[in-house]
């Protein structure tokens, strides 16, 4: 099964996914085989791979070990056009579409589009929106372009309305790596309601409980990556946390 049809498979079934988000330069050799193969064994749904910088050329080999112990698909989160590996099972095709940089909404895409026609990895377009989260993250530099503001759930549903009637798959919503605070839950709940598309939650959740939380606020995705690069444990703790949680009849 392509992995936008999984999602939107668990999404009417109303079940919940995870993904672990695999950052190639802060984990390489044995602890990322290590960190692949705890995914495997807790069950986690995804392994997502990118960052807002790569400094070493490691992006294939990074994805080699994990497919030695991780056996569900691998998708790409990137961060560039030079972060497209054809040993990846998918691509998360990201627009900028929270910020006005030019290059982020389909400049950075006319130069991927040519490499990514060639190889036979699933490209699946996706609203990327970047919600303030107290602090300047790397994304946002990288990225040049301002996050809405965690309060401001009007301009957040709004702005995915838009992503999905531009024919958007998904809408990824992101307080970034390093967030201070965890992804606004009633922003999650806000373009829930206003959208009838998957949606995928990271940023700062550190936490089997805030995983729990995002996912009854409509989330169709967790993803965490910061988090256990310091405690291993959270996989496991997060994956039975996600796989458990229901959606809740009423998004209020």
């Amino acid at each position: 099964m392509k992995v936008y049809e999984k999602i939107l498979s668990a999404r009417n079934k109303g079940k919940k996914l995870f993904a672990v988000l695999f950052d190639p330069d802060k984990l390489s050799g044995k602890k990322l085989s290590e960190t692949a193969a705890a995914c495997e064994d807790a069950g986690a749904d995804f392994a997502f791979v990118g960052s807002s910088l790569l400094t070493r050329d490691n992006l294939d080999s990074c994805i080699r070990t994990i497919r030695k112990k991780f056996r569900k698909p691998i998708v790409l989160f990137p961060g560039n056009t030079l972060q497209v590996s054809k040993s990846a099972d998918a691509i998360l095709f990201l627009s900028l579409i929270s910020g006005r940089n030019a290059e982020m909404l389909i400049g950075n895409h006319v130069i991927a589009a040519p490499m990514l026609r060639q190889s036979n990895i699933e490209v699946i377009p996706t609203g990327y929106m970047l919600i303030e989260s107290g602090v300047p993250t790397s994304v946002s530099y990288m990225s040049n372009s301002t996050p809405i503001p965690r309060d401001k759930t009007d301009i957040a549903a709004s702005t995915a309305m838009a992503g999905e009637m531009l024919g958007l798959k998904f809408i990824y919503l992101d307080a970034g790596s390093g967030a201070k605070e965890p992804l606004n839950t009633e922003i999650i709940r806000a373009v829930r309601k206003k959208t009838g598309i998957p949606v995928i939650a990271g940023g700062g959740i550190r936490s089997a409980e805030l995983a729990v939380e995002k996912c009854h606020a409509g989330a169709d995705v967790i993803v965490v990556g910061n988090s256990i690069e310091k405690n291993r444990d959270l996989i496991y703790e997060i994956a039975d946390a996600v796989h458990s949680a229901a959606l809740q009849k009423n998004i209020r």
